[in-house]
């Protein structure tokens, strides 16, 4: 495509349009493909039923328990997906996933957005591009939890507030538009996960300021009518949930989840002093052959505004997420964008020999990577099914690389990208299609066939619930039933089985299973096993489907 051409198709409001479209290009087959994941996601999803099952939209749980860790922005944005796309009952995780999606596309959107007015919009386009294809948005965008949709409500503040920033530099007046879109996304991405997109926003104000010398420009965001669209937005959440919880929602967020995280290694999530920058060229994947790039227009280039936004915005939160000793791999996705105009910023200009080279390189590796992780699933839990699947995974990974290498290398930069993301975006619906045939990992939804299939789902009538369920207590597989489903022990599952209800049994509880079966005088029979390795636990796992009989028998 000549650059006349490709300059006509992004002018003006297409530009974010088109990167917005290819983020759904890029996310819409993991979240059709993928099965409900453990644990965040089936967690987050079985809130979110729960809430439209009882109507109660302000206290949030999962089964029985308080789950009062994030706000309630996205379970309530996933209530109205739900409702507007699917029913409850169904249990289709797909219809939870949709905010994530649109999420990621609002991030692509924004950066595009004010890609344009800081670099032009070309270089807009592209900035949407690359961020809207990276590995980690268009998978998060597939996931039904907060993180996509915190990114682009983050990035959606940034690119308002970047917006406002070159008009002060400039001496005009800011618009109010911008104004608004800034306080907006600043709000509702506080209501989604609290104080991060926050963190963000301000430290970047903050590294700005004491970068001009310049705080008057702060002045001009409208702290008035902004503080108030806080207040109007979070503020008739806020009360109810302090009501309603006694204050317990606020011990549990701040006391339960948040200093956790800040004064070690919560729930085992820990990782060392550039974690991040190391697992950046896999994240970032296809548009990895960009980023050394991107560091060397950073820093030859910080006298720019543009830059200096974007280096303002990436490096004090990146340091936030370095120094944290809890880390997860998409904590860093609200600095992307800036990592994204960076990249865009870098193909405005001719590249240097190192940057191209170390840049091919740099994705050769990230390319090799991701084939290797595909092979390891495929060898480890793969069947013939997921073969084809896998090889497309591997061949397009090796081919964004591949060729996006070779054109950087050759001064093709832009061509290169394009190249890059096309490649990437099949290999990434191809790995989505290798994970779903990875039967072994996908126990919940086999259980709930299996269950079906021995007409033993308490949903077709025959025999009553709560269904029992040892060991294996994952969300999916309570999302996948019903909020009644009794994650219990061998003992419980015997119970269950006296009491005529059926009961799953996992292979190391089973000796006690049969024992206490014994004692209460139950008896039932096996109907089904599943086998399969739980990914959240480590663990392999063999579970055996039991149906009561005698007077519990759902057939008497």
């Amino acid at each position: 495509m000549t650059r006349p051409n490709l300059d006509r198709y992004i002018a003006g409001w297409r530009g974010p349009i088109m990167a917005a479209m290819l983020t759904l290009l890029a996310a819409l087959p993991g979240l059709m493909l993928l099965p409900p994941l453990d644990r965040d996601e089936s967690r987050f999803a079985q809130a979110t039923a729960q809430m439209l099952e009882s109507g109660d939209y302000v206290d949030i749980r999962f089964q029985d328990d308080p789950r009062w860790k994030k706000p309630i922005g996205i379970y309530w944005l996933q209530a109205a997906s739900v409702s507007l796309t699917s029913a409850v009952e169904d249990r289709n995780i797909q219809a939870y996933r949709l905010p994530s999606l649109l999420g990621a596309m609002l991030a692509a959107w924004a950066v595009a957005w004010a890609g344009a007015a800081m670099l032009g919009h070309r270089a807009g386009f592209l900035a949407g591009a690359i961020l809207g294809t990276t590995f980690l948005l268009s998978t998060e965008a597939g996931i039904a939890k907060t993180d996509a949709m915190l990114c682009g409500l983050t990035t959606l503040s940034m690119a308002a507030l970047a917006r406002i920033y070159m008009a002060h530099l400039a001496g005009e007046r800011p618009t109010r538009l911008h104004k608004l879109l800034f306080w907006l996304g600043l709000a509702l991405s506080i209501l989604i996960k609290g104080p991060i997109g926050l963190m963000v926003v301000m430290l970047s104000i903050l590294a700005l300021s004491l970068w001009d010398r310049n705080i008057r420009w702060v002045g001009k965001l409208g702290w008035g009518w902004g503080l108030t669209v806080l207040a109007l937005l979070l503020g008739p959440w806020a009360i109810a949930i302090t009501i309603i919880t006694d204050g317990g929602f606020w011990r549990e967020a701040i006391g339960g989840d948040l200093a956790p995280k800040l004064a070690g290694a919560h729930e085992s999530h820990s990782g060392f002093f550039g974690m991040y920058a190391v697992l950046s060229p896999l994240l970032l994947f296809p548009a990895t052959l960009l980023l050394p790039a991107a560091l060397s227009t950073g820093w030859h280039r910080r006298a720019e505004p543009a830059i200096r936004f974007a280096l303002c915005w990436l490096i004090p939160a990146w340091l936030v997420f370095e120094i944290a000793p809890t880390k997860l791999w998409h904590y860093t996705l609200p600095t992307f964008g800036a990592l994204a105009l960076l990249m865009a910023a870098a193909l405005t200009r001719p590249i240097g020999k190192v940057s191209r080279v170390s840049g091919a390189l740099l994705g050769l590796l990230a390319g090799a990577v991701i084939c290797l992780i595909t092979v390891y699933g495929l060898t480890e839990f793969g069947r013939s099914t997921a073969q084809t699947w896998a090889t497309l995974t591997i061949v397009f990974a090796a081919l964004a690389a591949a060729i996006g290498g070779f054109l950087l290398v050759n001064r093709a930069a832009v061509t290169g990208v394009l190249a890059a993301m096309a490649c990437g975006i099949i290999a990434h619906a191809a790995l989505a299609g290798t994970i779903r045939q990875l039967r072994p990992l996908s126990i919940a939804p086999r259980l709930v066939k299996t269950l079906d299939a021995a007409e033993l789902n308490p949903a077709q009538g025959r025999y009553p619930g709560p269904i029992a369920i040892t060991t294996f207590h994952e969300p999916s597989f309570v999302f996948l039933t019903s909020r009644e489903t009794q994650l219990t022990d061998a003992t419980g599952a015997a119970r269950a089985m006296a009491e005529g209800r059926p009961a799953i049994v996992e292979a190391r509880d089973d000796q006690a299973f049969q024992a206490a079966m014994a004692e209460l005088g139950a008896s039932g029979r096996a109907v089904g096993v599943v086998s399969g390795h739980n990914y959240s636990s480590g663990d392999d796992v063999r579970l055996t489907l039991y149906a009561p009989t005698g007077s519990g028998d759902g057939n008497s």
